[in-house]
């Protein structure tokens, strides 16, 4: 009996790296770099050149010394998971789903660990070192005149803000804090730009991202996360 499990153990090891396997050479064969640039943007919401800035930018932070399933080189592991992590920001979809769309060909697991480590290699990077508010007072002139420029001109206007829903699976505690309005279980995140906030959200005329407040339920409403902003009453 114990020679048939281990038989059985090696038949299932067997199986698993072919999966493996074929997985690797669907990303090799199905490369989202070989897209043209409006397809890659329908995509990943970003152009190519954009990518690569943000895997040159955040790559050392993701490299492993192991060979990793993803992928046995470095550079196709690195840009997988930076493709796996913006397509799950660009849809919002369950983890399994984006593993297993065009040209990803990754397991769930895989696309959680992406998932976590493109975000705090953000976080650490390229987040903390461009988005801040307030601006400086210059910065604020600038806003204002290129508010004012704009196809539908806001005068005086230095930033916008705004909230969505990032759709999250309900938590066991206090789960009704966390069904919004349209019926279904959210974060409601607030973003600030120098011309435009979204999750909070805060913007600039270009679309900056300038602050982002995602800490609370989708039963909150905008103005109430507004309220608690430290920018409320701000002339």
């Amino acid at each position: 009996m114990a020679f048939q499990f281990l038989g059985y153990d090696a038949e299932m090891a067997q199986g698993a790296r072919s999966f493996v396997a074929e997985r690797a050479l669907l990303r090799e064969v199905d490369s989202p770099f070989d897209l043209d640039e409006g397809q890659f943007k329908r995509l990943y919401r970003l152009t190519p050149n954009l990518v690569y800035e943000i895997i040159d930018k955040i790559g050392s932070r993701l490299e492993r010394k192991y060979v990793s399933a993803l992928s046995a080189e470095k550079r196709e592991f690195i840009d997988f998971q930076v493709l796996a992590a913006l397509r799950f920001y660009a849809t919002g979809c369950y983890q399994r789903p984006v593993g297993e769309q065009w040209g990803l060909s990754m397991s769930q697991s895989s696309i959680s660990r992406s998932i976590h480590r493109v975000t705090d290699a953000l976080n650490e990077t390229m987040f903390m070192e461009n988005v801040r508010y307030p601006m400086t007072v210059v910065e604020r002139q600038v806003a204002r005149s290129n508010f004012s420029a704009a196809r539908e001109p806001l005068d005086g206007a230095i930033g916008a803000i705004d909230c969505t829903h990032i759709a999250v699976i309900g938590p066991n505690d206090h789960e009704e804090a966390y069904v919004n309005h349209h019926g279904y279980y959210s974060i409601n995140v607030q973003m600030l730009f120098k011309t435009v906030v979204v999750f909070l959200q805060v913007c600039d005329s270009n679309l900056k991202i300038l602050n982002v407040n995602a800490r609370f339920p989708g039963a909150r409403h905008d103005a109430y996360i507004y309220g608690m902003h430290p920018l409320f009453g701000e002339q």
